[in-house]
This record gives structure tokens, sequence and C-alpha cells, in this order.
């Protein structure tokens, strides 16, 4: 076993740290307050490699690995997680989906504009009636021989409305279930495709969240990813890979509030001492920094496993499992340590509160992790 970071790691994640105290931190209280889409941070971002982190150099990527991915989710998400959800669909669900099951033409129209942040990409699976039963599609993509005829709306899609392209999951043949769905490519501005109002979100406010409207939209046949009725399996193994950027996220919005509340307990004072002399601050403390720690050794686990090749379902579930419900419960207790100033916006910390919650929701509710895990221990 080896905990440590090489110095690429290293000089990645400082990268990252830099870029999101100097460029995300600024104006990062407005964008939340504001809904605002962080357009020229995105641009810089992908300047540097963040929206195609694990994507061959072939294509304009990074070629970086996957515990390389997770600690720039953690640094960017410790100030903006708005901004570093933009970065993990990109990456976890548009170009690993195209690098890993697009052909070759479809990789190089799409995956090469979309690895250097020229476009933005879209993962559009949840419907009103499928979020988290995913076989339960009701979009439908009719084969019309050349090409699919789509219908059905999507929604709560990141990134919905500055997208360029779309992967959109969709059935073909209901009869045969999950076999029966497809994956399509769908470029923003095709006929028939309209976006819906944007959202106004709880937290992650600066991202684009919309409902997506497919009527008789017409898909060439040759934007079709992989073999047909391979969609539910591709839908699968992209939102594995997801959950490990997710988990990176909550894990970085867990850490952001812990440092934000270490630092105020040894500014702030309560009875003739800092509050972080007290105990009850002082364990606080402890068990956010213990349960933190633990929540990086599972990201940085399902990290690798990823890089190392062995399947990880159940490592990048359990992560995400344990990130997010770390996310929420210490940032809420960083907005207690915080006292009436955690409540106020210019502590940071109850936006970081607001933006946990997503985390136990999006790519796999908690419950749905918890039926990965389980299932997988069920076939051991």
């Amino acid at each position: 076993m080896d905990f440590s970071l090489t110095e690429e790691h290293l000089m990645i994640r400082d990268a990252a740290r830099d870029f999101a105290q100097t460029e995300l931190l600024p104006g990062v209280i407005e964008r939340d307050t504001t809904q605002t889409f962080p357009d020229s941070l995105v641009k810089k971002m992908g300047d540097l490699g963040f929206l195609g982190v694990m994507v061959d150099p072939k294509y304009g990527g990074s070629g970086m690995d996957a515990i390389s991915y997770a600690l720039i989710m953690e640094e960017l998400s410790k100030i903006d997680a708005s901004a570093s959800v933009i970065v993990s669909v990109n990456n976890s669900l548009v170009c690993y989906g195209l690098e890993a099951y697009g052909n070759e033409e479809q990789k190089q129209k799409y995956l090469t504009k979309l690895a250097t942040g020229e476009f933005i990409g879209a993962f559009c699976l949840s419907e009103p009636e499928a979020g988290s039963d995913a076989t339960s599609q009701r979009t439908t993509a009719i084969d019309k021989g050349d090409h699919y005829i789509l219908n059905g709306t999507k929604n709560w899609i990141t990134s919905g409305g500055r997208a360029d392209v779309y992967l959109v999951i969709a059935q073909t043949d209901k009869h045969k279930g999950s076999h029966g769905i497809n994956a399509f490519i769908v470029e923003k501005g095709t006929p028939g495709f309209d976006v819906g109002p944007k959202e106004d979100k709880l937290g992650i406010r600066g991202s684009d969240t919309h409902t997506l409207q497919f009527n008789d939209v017409k898909v060439p046949k040759e934007n079709r990813i992989g073999a047909n009725g391979s969609g539910f399996r591709f839908a699968m193994k992209t939102l594995s890979g997801g959950r490990i950027g997710i988990a990176a996220q909550a894990l970085g919005i867990a850490a952001g509030a812990y440092e934000l509340a270490l630092k105020y307990s040894k500014e702030r004072k309560a009875f003739g001492t800092e509050i972080c002399n007290h105990q009850a601050i002082a364990f606080k403390l402890a068990d956010m920094h213990t349960e933190i720690e633990a929540a990086r050794m599972l990201v940085m686990k399902a990290a690798w496993d990823k890089d190392q090749g062995n399947n990880y379902d159940m490592s990048s579930a359990m992560a995400k499992l344990y990130a997010s419900k770390v996310a929420m419960e210490h940032t809420v207790e960083a907005v207690q340590i915080h006292g009436g100033n955690g409540f106020v916006k210019e502590y940071h910390v109850e936006r970081l509160m607001r933006d946990a919650k997503i985390t136990q929701i999006y790519e796999g509710t908690s419950e749905i992790q918890k039926i990965v895990i389980s299932r997988g221990l069920i076939k051991e």
C-alpha cells in the first residue's frame, strides 16, 4: 500500500487549488445569488485541461488518471460546486461515454471539442417518471431506417441550456426492457429540440439546470452510440464513473467547509479564549477531520480501482454514499461553529451547506447507492 501522491498528482492538485482560489473564489457569492453560469471560467478550465482530464491526448484530452480527476474535483468543489459539477458531467458522463463507447467518427467529431472545452456536454437520463428507475424510459426513439425520431422529456439536466452536445438515453423497443434502450448524440439547435426554463435551485445555483423537450427530433443513425440495445449498459457504466466525480465533489464541499470552520474557530473568541479551545468545538473539529479523511480514502480507492482496470461499481457507490453523507452532516456543523455568522452569505458555509444536499441525490440517490452496494455483496 502506498498512500502518498506522486509529484505529478501534487502539481495537479496545487494547480486546481490555485485556480479555485484565484479565479473561482472572487464572485462566487454573486454567481450563487444571481444564478449566473460561469462562462468565462468554464473557458479557462477548458484551457487548463480540466474538461477532458482523462481523455487520450490524441482526442485533445489531458491524458491524466482518475486520481488526478478526483483531486481536481475536490479542490474546485471546496470553493464552487456549481463550477465543479460542470467539470464532472463533461468528464465523467459525456467525455467518458464517448471515448469508451463511441466510434472513431463520433470521437473525432465531438470528443475532440468536448475535451478541450470548445464544446460543453450534457447527459440526459432522468425523466419525470424515470429518475432512479432508469429502466422506465418514457422518451422514445423510433427506428426509421437511416434515422430515429426522438420524442420525450428529460429533466434536471446539468448544463442543459449551455451544452452543445447532448447524450440522450431513449427507449427504442419497450418489449425488450433494458435491452431496448439506446444512447444518442443530439446537437444543440436540432429542429424539435427545445430547452425549458432554468430551474431555481436550493444549491449549485451557478450551474445551468433545465428540462428538455424532444418533439419529433430527427437523429441520424450514425449518432447512435454503440450497438442497438446497448444504451442501458452505457448509462449504468457511465454513471459508475460519474459517481467518483460526485463523491470527490462531496468530499471537496465537506473539506472546504471544515477548513473555513477550523480557521474561524481559531479567530473567534468566547469566554476569554478562541472557541477552538472549548471542548464542544474541538470535538466537532475532530469528528469532521476524521470523517472527511475517511471519505477521502474511499474516493481515492474508487479512483484507484478505475485506474487499475478493476470493477469500480461498488467502490464508487460506497465513496459517493459516504462522502455525500459527510458533506451534508459537516457543512451543517460548519454553520454551527460559525454561529450567527454561519447564516450569513459572506462566510460561505451556508452556500456549501446548500450545495451539499444535491450530492445525496444526483447520479443516483443514496438509496440507489445502497442497492448497488448490497447487490454487489450478494453476488460475491
